[in-house]
């Protein structure tokens, strides 16, 4: 098991808690190799069909632990995102299962990047959001120059990474940068009940449609629609599909197996 994250398994939920909560839950090396190691893992295992993410304590992620780097005399920026961060967050985007974020608290610098980089945001009303990177003369990483703008606009992007300031959970859900907010007692459970939703639902199209929508970021319209054909195709083919028109067609609830 790992020793900075809490992981839970049940009913297709794989809960994975960033567990340093004596300092927000601040990435230090250790925690960075073993979220890597635990989503290459849900990635694989077909029993996971969602994966919801949330911290330990007040915080859900606090960036960067500054301490872990004290006394460093070679450190990289380039290689400590290109070999501990970014691989985190193109697991995220790139996993073919559901990923909700349980913002619980304050999401700040790569905590922020990491709850922008799932599919949906739960959070708490005491949950706040901090591109924190220009108090220290930094630039946004771990996706947040890209999720940002595409979340709240180019206007507004460049106010929050320039001004470095907080945004409440309210002003989140104005922006768009959150889905919804619950009651701080009642996010775990709310989130919960999302997530084995969406593990209970046709799995293999919610990947496809993943990929699709991660496509259609970047795409022109005929090349995004010869995707979503493409794509259609394969979904139309799956055991899931056939439930699913069975399951209308019999007035039932349908029994999806994620495949």
């Amino acid at each position: 098991m790992p020793d900075t994250l809490l992981v839970d398994q049940s009913e297709g939920v794989l809960t994975v808690t960033l567990n340093r909560p004596e300092v927000l839950n601040a990435f230090n090396e250790q925690m960075l190799r073993e979220l890597q190691e635990v989503l290459r893992q849900a990635e694989q295992d077909a029993a996971v069909r969602c994966v919801l993410l949330t911290g330990a304590g007040r915080g859900f992620c606090s960036g960067q632990d500054l301490r872990d780097r004290a006394g460093a005399t070679a450190f990289s920026f380039r290689e400590s995102l290109r070999n501990q961060y970014n691989p985190i967050i193109v697991a995220i985007r790139t996993i073919e299962k559901p990923v909700i974020a349980a913002v619980n608290g304050v999401a700040a610098g790569a905590g922020c990047s990491l709850a922008l980089a799932a599919d949906m945001r739960i959070a708490s009303d005491r949950a706040s959001f901090i591109e924190v990177f220009a108090r220290v003369g930094l630039v946004p990483d771990s996706g947040s120059t890209y999720f940002l703008p595409r979340l709240v606009g180019l206007g507004k992007a460049f106010e929050l990474a320039y001004t470095a300031e907080p945004v409440d959970a309210a002003e989140a859900l104005r922006l768009g940068l959150v889905n919804r907010i619950v009651p701080h007692d009642d996010l775990i459970p709310q989130t919960r009940a999302l997530a084995s939703q969406l593990a209970a639902g046709p799995t293999r199209g919610y990947g496809l449609t993943k990929r699709a929508i991660n496509y259609g970021l970047h795409a022109a319209l005929d090349q995004a629609l010869a995707y979503e054909a493409h794509l259609q195709e394969v979904a139309g083919r799956t055991a899931d599909h056939r439930e699913g028109v069975a399951a209308f067609l019999g007035k039932r609830q349908a029994n999806f197996r994620g495949v």
